[in-house]
């Protein structure tokens, strides 16, 4: 409190010394250096009251209580009504008194001036001198960064005027805006050169070597445009976040970011139905298995918005689970989970489950997932994939869960792959056993998932880290990809939307070239491709395809649901219930006994119907290994 108070006294003090500079410049500017003896005496008598009217005046218009190092025009139009409100008072007092007059009106007026011109420099002086700094360090030491920013609205001009001002060196070379208005005016001391086209040729002739872009609000495409654009040059790139998203967000997030992949995709934020989603979920026991992987966990994340009664977090990873059930506890949720090891394959351990906690929904991620390695391993794939999933889907059935949802993939459409195989095998599993008791079964079909584990996105962003190449299967190859919390947000939605023997498909936009998203992503870096990292070719793995698909033609179609980023797939054949248990028992006997080539004819002849089916019974199918 003391040194608050010395401070303000402080202040006070400097305020009274400069008035009393101003109003004796000002007598002797008004007298030519001579000051007549009476108004020598009116002003020693007079000064005290004259700072005073302007030091109650100062702290009525809060001068005392501000943060003067990062004052703006907010501050400055304070200094000008305080000074010009305590101006008008003395010169009416003035006036008011008559004849002979204390202080000459001239007087008054220009030592208001004099005072509003020093009370400005005092203030502002913190600012002044850095500008100075500023532009000695440019003479003496040059720039690290030559930086172009991208918008000269709130945030372009807030990121000039920090950037211009940091001590590690930059300088801003220009701005760039669509705003015709805005094009050759100055921001912080940077002009506005041009729109978006302009942003190649500036960023050559400024030798900028980093873009800035700072816009206060864009739609999803102008921002693609105006990204596609920088990444045209060879400058490095960075993008200054929202700043409300930042306040609102409670992790931590530097003033400017990264472009993140998912910026490169450009999909805009889906919204969800939240209060039927919060019908489904809220005050339910609700059971995750494969919980501790990438959908598994967001999917977690995301159910305990809508506070159900239990969650139930199952899978074989213990590490991945106490990573998750620790961040769960961070946030005060640990009283709504359950954490479960264990293995879907060992049916045992999921009927104590089911017994103990009788789950009324159930999302079922648990799987494996890697292509290359389940062709080597197909036994593995069907004791998880299949078999695991059909245990799963029983005990549902038993306990009479009220919805079922299973996680799909495109891989599952003709596939060609042991998982794709595995998967389509699930599929078939949901839309047979909706008709067998009160579960609504489920599908969820949909791409690649951007940094899912052991995806394409996070392969190539170590890669990079250790100095390249980047590799690439083939110069063709080409998936579609979604972000992580829009994929979860669309399965939560889908399954509030199912009536039964679902299969829905979440709408992927286009598809993304491997090797365009690759070299991109070295872009974002700020590298070159070919020179800083290359890019090589390792061809086609086992199991792989060039393009993926996500109907099933022409046995599939797709139907819009009321949600605009799911579709309801209709199906024109349908599989014999008995059928499909009797397939199923003679894949798990084959895998159990280790007979490959056996197992493999198995998998791909449940797996491919309907494609075969008009042409030769599904018992006849011939083998395909």
């Amino acid at each position: 409190m003391r040194s608050k108070a010395l401070r303000y006294l402080i202040s006070i003090a400097a305020d009274i010394f400069l008035v009393f500079v101003a109003f004796f410049v000002s007598l002797m500017l008004r007298f030519e250096g001579v000051i007549p003896p009476d108004f020598q005496t009116s002003f020693l008598t007079l000064i005290l009251p004259i700072a005073g009217v302007y030091a109650i005046s100062n702290y009525a218009f809060g001068l005392y209580h501000r943060l003067w190092r990062y004052a703006s025009s907010e501050e400055a139009i304070s200094i000008l009504g305080s000074v010009t409100l305590s101006t008008l008072l003395l010169g009416l007092a003035d006036l008011v008194i008559g004849k002979p007059r204390l202080l000459p009106i001239s007087v008054i007026l220009m030592g208001g001036v004099l005072t509003l011109a020093a009370f400005a420099s005092i203030r502002y002086r913190q600012r002044l001198i850095t500008g100075f700094l500023w532009r000695w360090r440019r003479i003496r030491s040059g720039y690290k960064h030559r930086v172009l920013v991208i918008g000269a609205g709130e945030a372009g001009q807030l990121v000039t005027w920090s950037l211009n001002n940091q001590r590690e060196g930059y300088e801003v070379v220009g701005l760039i805006d669509d705003d015709p208005r805005k094009v050759g005016l100055s921001v912080h001391g940077a002009r506005v050169l041009g729109d978006r086209k302009q942003i190649v040729p500036t960023t050559s002739r400024r030798m900028a070597d980093m873009i800035v872009i700072a816009l206060d609000s864009a739609s999803g495409e102008d921002f693609q445009d105006i990204l596609s654009n920088c990444q045209k040059t060879s400058a490095k790139i960075k993008v200054v976040p929202n700043l409300f998203e930042m306040m609102e967000s409670k992790e931590g997030q530097p003033p400017i970011r990264d472009i993140t992949v998912e910026d490169l995709l450009g999909r805009k934020s889906v919204p969800i139905d939240v209060e039927a989603c919060r019908d489904l979920l809220q005050d339910k026991v609700i059971l995750v298995t494969g919980g501790a992987g990438s959908i598994g966990s967001e999917l977690c994340r995301q159910i305990l918005r809508f506070q159900p009664r239990l969650l139930l977090i199952m899978d074989n990873n213990e590490t991945g689970l106490h990573d998750l059930n620790t961040e769960v506890s961070l946030n005060g949720l640990s009283h709504l989970v359950r954490i479960c090891v264990g293995d879907i394959a060992r049916e045992s351990r999921l009927e104590a489950l089911f017994q103990s906690h009788k789950p009324n929904i159930v999302f079922h991620c648990a799987a494996y997932k890697h292509v290359p390695i389940l062709e080597e391993y197909p036994e593995e794939a069907v004791w998880t994939n299949v078999l695991g999933t059909e245990s799963l889907a029983r005990l549902a059935m038993k306990y009479e869960v009220e919805r079922f949802v299973f996680i799909s993939t495109d891989k599952a459409v003709e596939p060609q792959s042991v998982m794709g195989a595995t998967k389509r095998i699930g599929e078939l599993m949901m839309f047979c056993l909706s008709t067998q008791g009160r579960t609504k079964f489920t599908s969820v079909r949909f791409g690649n998932v951007l940094n899912s584990r052991g995806s394409v996105v996070p392969t190539f962003l170590k890669q990079i880290d250790q100095g390249g190449p980047v590799t690439v299967t083939h110069p063709e190859m080409s998936r579609f990809f979604m972000g992580m919390l829009e994929a979860v947000s669309l399965i939560i939605q889908a399954a509030a939307l199912t009536k039964g023997g679902d299969t829905f498909m979440l709408e992927m936009g286009e598809e993304m070239n491997i090797v365009e998203l690759a070299r991109k992503i070295i872009r974002l870096r700020g590298l070159r491709v070919g020179e800083d990292i290359k890019v090589i070719y390792t061809g086609i793995r086992p199991g792989e395809r060039l393009k993926e698909e996500l109907l099933c033609a022409p046995f599939e179609n797709k139907r819009q649901t009321d949600h605009p980023f799911i579709s309801r797939v209709e199906s024109s054949y349908s599989l014999p219930v008995a059928l499909l248990e009797a397939k199923i028992k003679e894949i798990g006997a084959l895998a159990q006994n280790g007979h490959r080539e056996q197992l493999l004819s198995a998998i791909w002849e449940l797996a491919s119907f309907p494609t075969h089916a008009a042409q030769e019974p599904l018992s006849e199918r011939t083998s395909r290994s």
